[in-house]
């Protein structure tokens, strides 16, 4: 059990943002698949979800009894592992949807490139605690850049270029608090705006039509431009308050595609209307702000540079995902936070939360 001690130094604003992200995700979920399978479990998503969720928060209550220094620990080993994980998808790993990025694990399939994400985060925060304001010099950010280039590629080869995409994320937000120079910085961008027609054509015709799509999804209308139409014709159905939970008729339907995972928001859009999706939008932002806390409060470098790595990514994913939806950025993929169903990125989102708790329940010294 946790002494009284440590209760107080939990953050519960982070905890109680969570769980009700949590709650809404378990209802939205339920709303969007429960007439997919009438033959079965009509929610057999649902059940799956929370179970898992129970699961993670069992390993978060373990987690906070640990000094997550110890993590900058096992770094290196993370870091192999995470590779070998990479590697592995390549060769064993179960395709769907065009790209081949899940291992089937008896009844369960696991996104490694998920979890890559957190490894890179807490890789990439012990190689910078020790280059803390000596990123002065494109000699000593170039092994950084390797360092997370080597996933990113991998993750890129799957192809998952959202997931890629989040790794750039995390890098930029992590380099930018280790001290790196606003200089080195815009030379950083103005180099990757260079290369990107070179990036372009290693791109698959698919990932190409949707990043130029949504700037008039029109243009294939019963193709790549689907998602995007069907996206904005949910959330802008729903009006102020929305049709109501289980009333959505695009989401209900299956006009919607993927409507339990990467536009999940569409269906908040579509059943809660803009008043229940600005709520959604101010639990993230606190939750984000919180995050931002954390990283400041933080009583080491490993701290903030770990609190400023999982921010990053959620913000990310936020960003990426709501925009997404609402047809202002291409379609890439991107799973909303705590919201999506998905194994892999409820288990990586929820581990993170529990590894802000940690270093904010840290931020002084507690006796156990």
């Amino acid at each position: 059990m946790l002494n009284r001690r440590l209760l107080k130094n939990l953050d519960f604003v982070v905890i109680v943002v969570t769980a009700l992200l949590m709650v809404t995700s378990l209802i939205i979920i339920g709303s969007a698949t429960h007439i997919n399978n009438p033959s079965e479990d009509r929610y057999w998503y649902v059940q799956r979800q929370g179970l898992f969720a129970i699961a993670n928060i069992i390993i978060i209550v373990i987690m906070l009894h640990m000094d997550y220094k110890v993590l900058s620990k096992y770094a290196n080993f993370l870091y192999w592992t995470n590779l070998a994980m990479l590697l592995a998808v390549m060769f064993v790993g179960t395709s769907a949807l065009g790209a081949q990025r899940w291992i089937q694990i008896g009844p369960i399939s696991l996104q490694p490139s998920e979890f890559s994400k957190l490894i890179m985060i807490i890789c990439l925060a012990s190689m910078l605690e020790k280059r803390i304001g000596q990123l002065n010099t494109f000699r000593e950010i170039i092994p950084v850049f390797i360092y997370v280039g080597i996933p990113f590629l991998l993750v890129l080869k799957q192809p998952d270029l959202g997931t890629s995409l989040v790794f750039l994320a995390i890098l930029f937000g992590m380099i930018f608090i280790a001290g790196i120079s606003i200089r080195h910085l815009m030379m950083i961008f103005g180099a990757g705006l260079a290369i990107m027609p070179i990036f372009w054509h290693f791109l698959k015709d698919y990932q190409k039509q949707r990043l130029t799509v949504f700037i008039d999804p029109n243009v294939d209308p019963l193709g790549s431009g689907y998602h995007i139409i069907q996206s904005k014709i949910a959330i802008g159905s729903g009006m102020l308050f929305g049709k109501g939970l289980f009333g959505g008729t695009q989401s209900q339907l299956n006009f919607l595609p993927e409507n339990h995972t990467d536009f999940i928001f569409a269906v908040i859009g579509e059943e809660l209307g803009f008043i229940g999706s600005a709520i959604i939008l101010i639990l993230y932002l606190i939750l984000l702000y919180r995050g931002v806390k954390i990283a400041a409060s933080a009583k080491d470098n490993f701290g903030t540079l770990l609190a400023t790595g999982i921010t990053s990514m959620l913000t990310f994913h936020v960003l990426v995902n709501v925009g997404m939806t609402a047809g202002i950025m291409p379609v890439t993929g991107i799973p909303l936070p705590l919201m999506s169903y998905g194994v892999s990125a409820l288990t990586t989102n929820l581990v993170s939360i529990g590894i802000l708790l940690n270093i904010y329940m840290r931020r002084q010294k507690i006796m156990f």
